[in-house]
This record gives C-alpha cells, structure tokens and sequence, in this order.
C-alpha cells in the first residue's frame, strides 16, 4: 500500500512544445500532478513532427504526451487569453517553452501571471535564457550541442563534428525544470510566493561540457581535448569487435577497474607498466598502445565468453545493442522500464517507465496522451463553471 501521489493536487498549465518541457510536464504527470496540455484548436505542431505513427501523429507525443488532461485555447487573442488567465487563478505552475520576447512568450510572463495568482509557479524553457544577447534566438538540442563544445568532442580523429542523436540537452532542460518547480513549490510551502524558472538549453549543454572538466583542462593545461572517439573524456575505454561479429564497450575507467581488466586478459604486467599504470596524462594518451592488445583478446572470443569473464572479474562492458533488444533485456523489465499499454489504433505499444523510483509514492502512468481538445468539456465546464451554450460558442469562433 503506497500513500497518495506525491504531487496529487498540483494543477499544471502545460503550454509547451517538441520535447524539453513536455518532458517536465510528463514527470509531474507521472508524479500525480494534474497536468492540462492547453493548445491549439488545430492542434500544436509536436503532434504532427517527427516520426509520425500510423494515425498520423507523432510517436515521441505518445510517450511524454501521458497523464495529460488535453484542452484547446487560442491564448493570442483577447477572449482566450482571458480564459487562460481564469485558469491560472485556479493552478499552482505554468509550463512553456516559447522564445523569449515573442508575443506568447509576453502573454505568459511572470510579471502578468503574478499580478493574476501570486503564488503562481511559472518554468520557462528556452534555447539561450531568458537574458543576454542571444535571448531572442531559436535554438533545438543539437544546436546547445554544437555551441558548447560538446560536438567537437563526439566522433573519431580527422571526422567531421558529430552530434549525438539522443537529444540530452532536451532531456536534461525537461528535469532541470521539473526540478526547479520541485524546489518552487518547496518554497512556495514555506513563504506563499512563486517565482519564475528559467532554464536554457544553452546552459544546460554548457554545464555538462563544464562538469566533465573540458574547460578546466583548457585553462590549467591549455589544452583542447576534440573527438576521443570511444575513449572516455580522461579515461580509457573502447570498442571492440568480438568473434561473432557483436561489438563489445569495455570501460577501463579508473586505476583499480584497470588492473582487474588487465589480469582478466592475462596482461598483469600492463598494469604496472608506467605508461599504463595511472589515468588521464598517461594511459589516456596511450590508448593507441592499448587497443591492439584489447582487441586481439575480444576478437578470439565470442562475445558470451568477453561478457562473463570481464563480469566476472567486476569490469564494467557491455554488447553494443540496437534499440530491439530493451523488450528482451532481463534488467529493463525488472526496472518496469517498459510499460505496455492499449493504444486506440496502434494496438498494445511499449512506453518507458519512470526513471524514478520513490518508495511510498512511486507515482503511476494514469492516461495516455490526449487527443485534441479531448478534456475541454471537464475543463471548461467544471474547472471554470461555463455552460455548455458558452462552450459551443468558444467553438464557433474558433477560440477553442
């Protein structure tokens, strides 16, 4: 028996679009907070972006779409944005992602939506913040990637920059937020006041570069580390490619891991070998050195055989998977880190579980993602108390 959901009776306006802020509103939404995604009559672009399922909209909606009350409003004219503003006196966050100084941007800034609700929660994510120079500029996850040195470093010697696929940035912007409306409603529980959240893309890329040591080793050492390949940042590892054909990641990532790799592969003496024996300046620059020998081991063995051994001896690897593989993985399913559902038209589909697990509250996936418009009669209705004559009129003119 779990205690009521850790969030139950936070009401969030969800404006935002694509991935970064949906994100954020899917964990809140997981958490049990009443998330209601307010959009266009149409419909917001990120239901017809992107990979696009058999009923026409967006796969990835489908996924950070979840526990989600859907309704429609169109906040850039007089009549919806008063409606949006009844609605922010009865919620705790709003949620968006809009370019700073655009005309949404303006209808849902902090310094209108207190004068309306002072305890009003409201986390904006935007590619470059809310100030400096480039505020005004648009910005998706691979151009935080490509502006902060983090593309430089992905891919192999003499390639050009790479971009990683996975959108990290987007992701990373979507928690930092759920986090700083986490750290909001703490201190709203304690003072009564909101406060505006702002999170850039931009920052976030910039951070994690910054965390791995990027600019400290450019400023102490002046030295610009660019496209280590499947090296770690200041450590080594690698791929390889074992007798089957599978390739196999092995993560030599610090001293001790180093020396139980080495006396697996029967090369003891490598570990004391002063070109081999400490992390970074040495063993990192003597990669070249190190490989040939890694990959003769893996490449007599099948990759059963370099799994089991290099487990066994406590060194972190793994088969290089495709994506097909998390449905069969062991691990993933003791996580609950695929749930399946019923999706009308697509059939029984697999969604990722939550990646947080809290022991009293672990939060739940509720609903799927709503259709267009699909909660406006709850909403409008019973949120705001108008009738259903009022309703059909907001129709009619094209206001919901």
């Amino acid at each position: 028996m779990t205690d009521e959901a850790v969030l139950a009776g936070i009401r969030v306006l969800d404006l935002s679009r694509f991935q970064s802020g949906p994100v954020t509103g899917m964990l809140l939404g997981d958490m049990g907070a009443e998330v209601i995604r307010i959009e266009e009559p149409e419909g917001a672009p990120d239901r017809f972006w992107g990979l696009l399922g058999p009923d026409g909209e967006t796969l990835s909606y489908k996924i950070v779409g979840r526990n989600r009350k859907g309704i429609t409003l169109r906040i850039n004219n007089s009549e919806g944005e008063k409606i949006l503003y009844e609605l922010v006196k009865k919620s705790d966050v709003v949620l968006h992602n809009f370019t700073p100084y655009t005309s949404m941007a303006d209808v849902l800034s902090y310094e209108r939506l207190n004068k309306i609700n002072s305890s009003i929660i409201i986390a904006a994510i935007s590619g470059f913040g809310q100030n400096g120079p480039d505020a005004k500029l648009v910005c998706f996850d691979h151009i935080a990637q490509a502006r902060s040195g983090g593309m430089i470093l992905t891919g192999f010697p003499g390639d050009p920059p790479l971009k990683t696929t996975i959108t990290n940035n987007d992701i990373g912007s979507g928690i930092f937020a759920a986090l700083g409306i986490m750290m909001a409603l703490y201190h709203r529980e304690r003072t009564g006041k909101g406060q505006f959240i702002d999170v850039s893309l931009f920052d976030v890329a910039s951070f994690a570069t910054q965390c791995m040591g990027a600019l400290l080793l450019y400023k102490i050492y002046r030295e610009i580390r660019i496209q280590v390949g499947n090296l770690g940042f200041h450590s080594y590892m690698g791929c390889f490619r074992a007798k089957d054909g599978k390739w196999i990641l092995i993560s030599g990532a610090t001293n001790a891991i180093w020396e139980r790799l080495m006396r697996a592969i029967g090369r003891e003496h490598m570990a004391i070998d002063p070109r081999f024996s400490q992390n970074d300046m040495v063993r990192f620059d003597n990669a070249k050195l190190i490989n040939p020998v890694i990959e003769e081991w893996v490449s007599q063995r099948s990759s059963d055989e370099v799994i089991l051994t290099l487990q066994g001896a406590r060194v972190p690897c793994s088969i290089v998977n495709t994506v097909d593989k998390l449905l069969d993985d062991l691990q993933v399913s003791a996580r609950d880190m695929i749930i399946n559902v019923d999706y009308p038209g697509l059939g029984n589909i697999p969604i990722p579980g939550l990646p947080m697990k809290l022991s009293l509250t672990p939060g739940n996936i509720n609903t799927l993602a709503p259709k267009i418009g699909e909660h406006n009669k709850e909403i409008y209705c019973g949120l705001l108390g108008l009738s259903q004559k009022e309703l059909k009129k907001l129709r009619e003119k094209d206001v919901i």
